[in-house]
């Protein structure tokens, strides 16, 4: 089955964007496991030169546990010796004008070897002028590179499943309409938004405003134009703005989109567990184990949707494969990586699997004291949130403050952990909000035909990407959780 998967990818030259994020070390490790024969990764990293390049890859990707597997099963001599000829770090910024990459030369062999590209950069919980670039600015900047790269077979950008507003129904693999939007009463236009952003940063600066209060504002003026739009946050409205500007300008280009939702660790490959940065489900796991949450905002019923990282990478392998050779394709391929319509857990499903984890695995903290957990606690409706808020931290926080102070700062640390734990509370329910409330299934049509191509050239075991085939509770239970606590804690 490998042999099979190595034909297809042989000798190709890929291109990966935002090198140093979760899914593209998963990337980078599944192409030269399968695939060492291919003939050059360019991986584009944020940094000022060559060697600062070269530097972030070696500390942040290369000697990550992740390539613990193909390091062992190759031997660490020719697995060092493999990177050092295929893979080649390359300083860039794709928010920039070709794509920062400043030596000509340089961008001439890349735009005459890359046969494929896959941009994974994006930015989430951001000010609006940087996701914006990233989000928006970034995903035409990859688009123009690709336009100019002879041999470019396809662009598969990997987006969002919420590009989305939120509905009572079935959310369609279709392609975002320039301009369109999810308020009647509202018309998008990208340059008047970047216009909205320059005017805010200059108000700011004439208004004098330190660092910090300009990147309040910026995220509030990101969640305000999402909203007017019909959008609930940032990420979303400007992961759809990008999806727009590519379908727009596409041309004759062959694009790809993979939209997968909430990403968590690794089903298998290369190991279970795997995961790097605190993602949306894990801050919640993390807040709960470390004794600093009991209580959470969201509604027990709703689906948490959730898709392992290996299942979202073999997925988007499987579509390079099904469309690398699809000339001047006029058709936008959407395909949404998502459990929604298979059987994925619930929120209340969540709340128990954590309270069973750390019962009977509990975290010892940095004095060495055991972390009891007490059964988490899910409040449905905003205000009976906001009230239990209010009783158990406001009130008490208050007391605290006047006590701490007549007593000359005696309760300095009991004060500060109950206000750090209320401002978690307020901040995750806030940032997670339509994450927790989410009520529609993802269609998957377009991803079950993929599957069913897959399966028909024998490589389903290999690309493996149906979450039918997980049992969430073993998953959460045995993967996942202890994963978070291995790898985040």
């Amino acid at each position: 089955m490998e042999s099979r998967t190595i034909e297809q990818f042989q000798g190709k030259t890929i291109l990966i964007t935002g090198a140093t994020g979760f899914l593209s070390k998963l990337l980078v490790e599944k192409i030269l496991r399968i695939q060492p024969n291919v003939k050059k990764l360019y991986l584009l990293i944020r940094a000022s030169d060559y060697n600062s390049a070269r530097k972030r890859f070696t500390n942040e990707v290369m000697i990550s546990e992740l390539f613990s597997i193909i390091r062992e099963k190759m031997g660490s001599v020719y697995f060092c010796s493999l990177v050092e000829e295929k893979v080649f770090a390359i300083s860039g910024d794709i928010s920039q004008e070709d794509m920062g990459i400043i030596n000509s030369q340089l961008r001439n062999e890349m735009y005459n070897e890359i046969d494929i590209i896959i941009n994974s950069a994006s930015t989430f919980d951001e000010r609006y002028d940087i996701a914006m670039n990233v989000n928006v600015v970034g995903a035409m900047n990859v688009l123009k590179f690709a336009k100019n790269c002879t041999k470019v077979k396809m662009l598969l950008h990997v987006s969002t499943a919420y590009v989305c507003s939120k509905t009572t129904e079935i959310v369609r693999e279709k392609p975002l309409v320039m301009g369109e939007t999810f308020n009647e009463n509202s018309y998008l236009d990208m340059d008047v938004e970047r216009r909205v952003i320059s005017n805010k940063l200059k108000e700011l600066e004439t208004q004098n405003k330190t660092p910090k209060e300009v990147t309040t504002t910026m995220k509030e003026l990101g969640i305000q134009r999402a909203k007017l739009h019909g959008w609930l946050y940032t990420y979303s409205f400007t992961k759809a703005m990008g999806e727009m500007i590519l379908g727009h300008l596409k041309e004759n280009l062959q694009l790809v989109f993979i939209r997968p939702t909430i990403i968590t660790s690794t089903y298998k490959e290369p190991f279970p567990g795997w995961i790097e940065g605190v993602r949306t489900l894990d801050a919640f796991i993390l807040a709960y184990g470390k004794g600093v949450l009991n209580f959470f905002y969201g509604n027990p019923n709703s689906k948490l949707d959730t898709i392992p990282g290996d299942l979202v990478v073999n997925a988007i392998f499987a579509a390079i494969l099904a469309h690398e050779n699809n000339q001047c394709s006029q058709q936008v391929l959407i395909y949404h990586i998502s459990s929604s319509s298979r059987g994925p857990p619930r929120n209340s499903d969540i709340k128990h699997f954590m309270f069973h984890y750390f019962t009977k695995n509990p975290w010892i903290n940095k004095d060495g004291k055991t972390i009891k957990v007490t059964k988490p606690i899910l409040f449905s409706n905003k205000s009976s949130f906001r009230r239990h808020i209010s009783i158990h931290y406001s009130l008490l926080l208050k007391m605290l403050k006047f006590v701490n102070l007549v007593s000359f700062h005696r309760f300095d640390k009991t004060y500060e952990n109950m206000k750090m734990k209320m401002c978690k509370a307020i901040r995750l329910s806030e940032l997670y909000e339509p994450y927790m409330f989410f009520y529609e299934s993802f269609d998957d049509v377009n991803t079950e035909k993929l599957r069913m191509t897959v399966k028909e050239i024998n490589l389903d075991e290999v690309l493996n990407f149906d979450p039918r085939c997980i049992n969430w509770e073993d998953y959460f239970m045995n993967t996942h959780i202890p994963g978070s606590v291995r790898y985040l804690f």
